[in-house]
């Protein structure tokens, strides 16, 4: 995660309605999904019973994407979650799903240091637009798990601000391709 900091608090009404707290407005599930692809955490109460909705609007979350066809969970692994639930007490699934997603996060922070660090490589014309082109990859592969990139200043491999370098990026890269046809 970006930063440790408390999640947001999202209030769901008697009329369904769910209330962001900290902007006092109303969001939606997409809304919601948006504030975890950017890293943020969000906890989701019910205000009247004061319950914890949480779990129960994630999985309506992913439910809606997989729905739409934006398959993120395979078939055997959704099996496998299934049959985790007729398991009493859970199995491993959880603690299994719970420390894959930690390595994965981890795994990726370690690929974005290590392209930055003090590699050769970085000095080859054109290296910012593949190095951009990577995060990217990664990002939409994994739905932002690493996610953190957004927040992460430009200089450490963090998208720009305001989104003006991707003429750049397109320009370089079309500078690189020159350059690789050339040497063929």
């Amino acid at each position: 995660m970006a930063k440790q900091e408390k999640p947001l608090l999202i209030k769901r009404y008697a009329s369904r309605r769910l209330y962001n707290t900290e902007t006092s407005d109303y969001v939606t599930l997409e809304d919601i999904a948006g504030f975890i692809r950017e890293g943020r955490e969000v906890q989701i109460v019910d205000l009247k019973s004061g319950d914890d909705l949480t779990r129960q609007y994630l999985l309506q979350i992913i439910a809606e994407h997989e729905s739409r066809g934006e398959n993120v969970l395979p078939i055997n692994v959704l099996n496998d979650l299934v049959r985790s639930y007729m398991i009493p007490g859970g199995g491993m699934m959880p603690q299994f799903l719970q420390s894959s997603f930690e390595m994965l996060r981890e795994n990726q922070a370690k690929m974005v240091e290590n392209m930055t660090a003090m590699n050769p490589m970085t000095k080859m014309p054109g290296f910012e637009a593949i190095k951009a082109q990577q995060e990217a990859f990664l990002k939409a592969m994994t739905g932002g798990l690493a996610g953190n990139w957004s927040n992460m200043p430009q200089e450490q491999g963090g998208e720009p601000e305001n989104g003006e370098n991707l003429t750049e990026i397109k320009r370089q890269l079309a500078e690189l391709q020159k350059k690789l046809s050339k040497l063929e």
